[in-house]
């Protein structure tokens, strides 16, 4: 048998001992990506856009002007509200709302207001309730909507409506209930 000399044994534990050694090194970092920050948008300011928007639109409503309210709404919106079958499109929207304007009895005032929002600035869900005066202020009706606006030309247009009319207080005289 050959005897191994101790330089072969030496360059051996040396080869080996690299190889375990590189093995075992943590690997190098990946290149570092940049975080991107997203700019959330204020949300607060949104609200206040949409209930300059209500504002607006109560303004053009207690005028009885029934263009004025319908280019609040987009050319492909849809409109759903009390007893009615879906409304869709910006014309047969003006149309419902020229009726609707005419058996308005005079006097009367509307006001919305904003309750809540959700999206981002350029998609928003509006969450709100109206409220409904006779000529001598007295509330004579509420209600409550939903509204989708869409920013299209910088400019919010509601895209998708949905309001209905809170229900009347059911008068308890004459009734045994105490």
């Amino acid at each position: 048998m050959k005897k191994l000399n101790f330089t072969g044994i030496a360059a051996l534990c040396v080869a080996l001992s690299t190889i375990v050694i590189g093995c075992n090194a943590p690997a190098p970092k990946p290149a570092e990506t940049p975080v991107q920050v997203v700019n959330k948008p204020d949300m607060a300011a949104v609200k206040a856009e949409i209930q300059a928007l209500e504002n607006s639109w109560a303004a053009a409503d207690n005028a009885r002007d029934a263009n004025a309210v319908a280019a609040f709404y987009a050319d492909d919106a849809l409109s759903m509200s009390n007893d009615k079958p879906t409304i869709a499109g910006k014309a047969a929207i003006l149309a419902d709302i020229t009726e609707g304007l005419a058996k308005k009895a005079a006097g009367t005032t509307v006001a919305y207001e904003v309750l809540d929002i959700y999206g981002d600035e350029n998609f928003v869900t509006e969450v709100g309730k109206s409220t409904v005066k006779d000529a001598a202020g007295n509330i004579i009706s509420t209600g409550k909507y939903m509204a989708v606006w869409e920013k299209r030309d910088g400019k919010y247009l509601c895209i998708r409506d949905i309001y209905n009319n809170d229900a009347k207080e059911k008068s308890v005289t004459g009734s045994s209930l105490q």
